[in-house]
């Protein structure tokens, strides 16, 4: 079932929190929403859904306009973070629940419920529990139960919100391979919201990268992170370095950078900001160097080190066997070659900061 979103708003007490959302997901697809808290993301979801409406726009699916359409009517198979199974219901009667409330008309006999429930256990790799309460099951399993709830209705478009949120890392990592592999055995298309980027990344077709009620970028891994198309991209994709320089003839120029790594941009010349990852940022030992090592820490793989320049300091993660690593004591002075970057015409006024750096926890060397 495709979808098509065109030019949605949605406010709440007056506060924008959908600003002309513009999306059109394919059939058999699975999108990513992927944004910090408070970008829209999950009011999207809802509206989908059918559990909020829009102040204006259009949602069509399949050439139906689901803003005419209840929730009810909309065939949605929903699965929250928190699971919201029924506590005094076995995990069989969870999984059956949709089917078991439809309407007299259009429920399926009990013979075939339980059939469905039977494949859906097997499905789903649960065979085991099905006599189980909700309680007597981890949280990786009661994620299993909920998604085979929702998968019972034969849902037109699943739409999952943070569905791994309160589980675990290990858990995550094993349920994200396992909800990839039941999307691609059941063909739905399928929306996930998630504020986890690798979770994004390797679970989706596509992510749609989410800001203050807009949608920012939309592309794969390798697009968003190597080409950024703002500044709150760029940052939300781990630049927190920003760095005031002057375009000249497409290169980026500053005292004390040593830009020859990056390519040449098709920007105006000018004041401009340079959004660099501390990863991508080598320190070369230079005497007259404008920046110099304040502090060097290692967590045994990587070394943590800060640069000062005056007030300002900027954080660098370097491989701890790298060449340059041994002169990279505390005082020595150095210039900075940046591998990879981002870069934006400055806005009018003051020039970009540089991002201050968080506390370093690691024992110093």
């Amino acid at each position: 079932m495709s979808i098509s979103i065109e030019n949605m708003t949605k406010s709440f007490g007056g506060t924008p929190v959908l600003r002309g959302i513009d999306l059109t997901v394919e059939s058999g697809e699975l999108v990513a929403l992927l944004g910090p808290s408070g970008s829209g993301k999950t009011t999207l979801l809802k509206i989908i859904a059918g559990l909020e409406w829009p102040d204006a726009g259009a949602l069509d699916v399949h050439g139906t306009d689901w803003l005419r359409l209840a929730a009810q009517d909309r065939r949605i198979g929903f699965v929250f973070q928190h699971y919201a199974l029924f506590p005094h219901m076995s995990v069989r009667d969870n999984i059956a629940f949709g089917l078991s409330v439809r309407p007299r008309a259009t429920r399926p006999p009990k013979a075939q419920i339980a059939a469905k429930v039977d494949e859906l256990l097997q499905f789903l790799q649960i065979t085991h529990l099905g006599e189980r309460y909700p309680v007597q099951l981890s949280g990786g399993q009661r994620q299993r139960v909920a998604l085979g709830r929702a998968l019972a209705i034969e849902p037109s478009i699943l739409l999952l919100d943070e569905p791994f949120g309160a589980l675990d890392a290990a858990v995550r990592r094993d349920l994200r391979a396992w909800l990839r592999d039941v999307h691609d055995q059941t063909g739905s298309t399928t929306i996930f919201v998630t504020h986890d980027q690798e979770e994004a990344f390797e679970l989706a077709d596509r992510v749609v990268v989410m800001g203050d009620g807009r949608i920012e970028q939309i592309g794969n891994a390798d697009q968003i992170h190597d080409h950024p198309a703002s500044p709150f991209v760029a940052r939300f994709m781990g630049a927190t370095v920003e760095l005031p320089v002057t375009l000249n003839a497409g290169r980026a120029e500053a005292p004390g950078l040593d830009a020859s790594r990056l390519p040449r941009r098709a920007l105006p010349d000018g004041p401009a900001t340079l959004f660099l990852r501390p990863a991508d940022i080598t320190p070369q030992a230079d005497p007259n160097g404008r920046w110099q090592v304040a502090r060097c820490d290692s967590n045994g793989a990587i070394l943590r080190i800060d640069l000062r320049d005056g007030d300002s300091t900027i954080p660098v993660d370097l491989p701890r066997r790298a060449p340059q690593a041994a002169a990279l004591t505390r005082g020595a002075r150095v210039t900075l070659r940046p591998e990879a970057g981002a870069i934006f015409p400055a806005p009018r006024g003051a020039p970009a900061p540089i991002t201050p750096v968080e506390h370093r926890k690691e024992k110093a060397i």
